[in-house]
């Protein structure tokens, strides 16, 4: 059995933390490269599979969906194979389907390579806790700070770069796909090449545990905390292209789209330099959900350039919390439990991204009115403002031996 969680002494003596943060941060890139690629090229692919609009929609859910259902075999990957070991898998399986999509004659072909790439994502996911806490263990904070920034140049890259300058040089969606696909697979080798490995675990070692622990009262407080500002991002995107069209503001859409994502990036680099201890604090998430209610306030009822301001406050919350959740694990869990404690939260967190969306179309179609999708995201601002100061962040032991 190997375990990167029991890797911690190696990583000390190491001595080169730079290059373990710079691999961190590759990595971190790796998570979202190829998920927002379709994106730009979304109606390429329209016109040349033929797909209807309620396809698309799908194609779009698709990655978060996998995102939640496969955090747990994802843990259940590192507790058999280790971190590092499921990571490069995660890598390489992501690149396969990024490239066999670019390859698919048809709809149902596309939807099944779509759903490897989110597959390979989604598993590499509770192992970016895990190898933090194994390859830089003085350094939790900074070491998610660093990871969550690749994550999110690995969200703004291919939205920038694919029509203007990947689809040109390669002629066309599928071998864009194939690019992003690439990208991943090179970081999969690098880290293959220069990552720590772990350590032989002691004989009488107990197999590491992978099932998230769900009778922990605080797994659940924290994944809903994620959940809540995990669904008003991903339906901050969705809604408000729509929302300024049928508003007769077509034109903002892209300045709109550019302020919510690239404002993430921001936040990452304030929590990067300032960010130690926030994270077992409280206030953080209560005014990351306070700024997501003005943010609602801004698209509803400003003018164009509130609306792009509260786009950009919806993506500098987003990434705040994320980037504050995911250093949780690391340092709440013990070593053992790293891994499976991500892979709850990633879960609880994941399927609220799939399930709100579904809530803010509902309350557009039952009301007629469109500015009624932004309701259910207000109440979850409300409910994450409020929730987070009547919850205890401790140690989840401690936690479950309170209980």
């Amino acid at each position: 059995m190997t375990t990167e969680t029991l890797a911690a002494p190696r990583a000390q003596s190491f001595n080169n933390l730079y290059l373990c943060m710079a691999l961190l941060w590759l990595a971190g890139n790796g998570l979202r490269l190829t998920i927002l690629a379709p994106a730009p090229v979304i109606s390429l692919i329209h016109a040349d599979l033929n797909l209807s609009e309620t396809q698309v929609g799908l194609l779009s859910g698709i990655p978060a969906a996998l995102f939640a259902c496969a955090a747990v075999p994802g843990a259940l990957l590192i507790a058999r194979f280790g971190a590092r070991a499921t990571l490069i898998f995660g890598l390489l399986a992501t690149a396969a389907g990024s490239a066999l999509r670019g390859a698919a004659p048809d709809a149902a072909t596309l939807f099944i390579t779509t759903a490897i790439t989110g597959f390979g994502v989604a598993v590499m996911q509770p192992a970016m806790p895990s190898l933090v806490r194994a390859w830089t263990p003085r350094h939790v904070a900074t070491a998610t700070a660093i990871y969550t920034n690749g994550l999110l140049i690995g969200e703004v890259l291919p939205v920038a770069l694919t029509l203007p300058v990947v689809v040109p040089l390669v002629g066309g969606w599928r071998l864009d796909f194939a690019v992003w696909g690439g990208l991943c697979a090179l970081i999969a080798v690098l880290v293959a090449m220069f990552a720590p490995r772990a350590i032989a675990a002691p004989a009488h070692a107990a197999p590491q545990k992978w099932w998230p622990d769900w009778n922990n009262r605080l797994i659940w407080q924290l994944g809903a905390m994620m959940g809540c500002i995990t669904a008003c991002y991903f339906s901050t995107n969705f809604f408000i292209p729509r929302w300024l069209q049928v508003t007769g503001r077509a034109a903002d859409i892209s300045a709109a789209l550019v302020s919510l994502n690239l404002s993430q990036i921001p936040a990452s680099l304030l929590l990067l330099f300032f960010g130690r201890g926030l994270a077992q604090r409280n206030w953080p998430y209560s005014c990351a959900g306070i700024l997501c209610v003005v943010a609602m306030l801004c698209i509803v009822f400003g003018n164009s350039a509130l609306v792009i301001a509260g786009a950009g406050m919806v993506g500098f919350a987003s990434a705040s919390v994320l980037i504050l959740m995911l250093s949780l694990p690391p340092i709440l869990s013990p070593a053992d439990d790293v891994a499976r404690s991500a892979a709850g939260l990633l879960a609880i967190g994941y399927a609220c991204a799939v399930i709100v969306p579904v809530f803010c179309g509902i309350a557009w179609d039952l009301s007629g009115q469109p500015a009624m999708a932004f309701l259910p995201l207000g109440i979850y601002g409300v409910g994450l403002a409020v929730g987070a100061l009547l919850v205890k962040i401790r140690p989840f032991r401690e936690t479950q031996a309170a209980k």
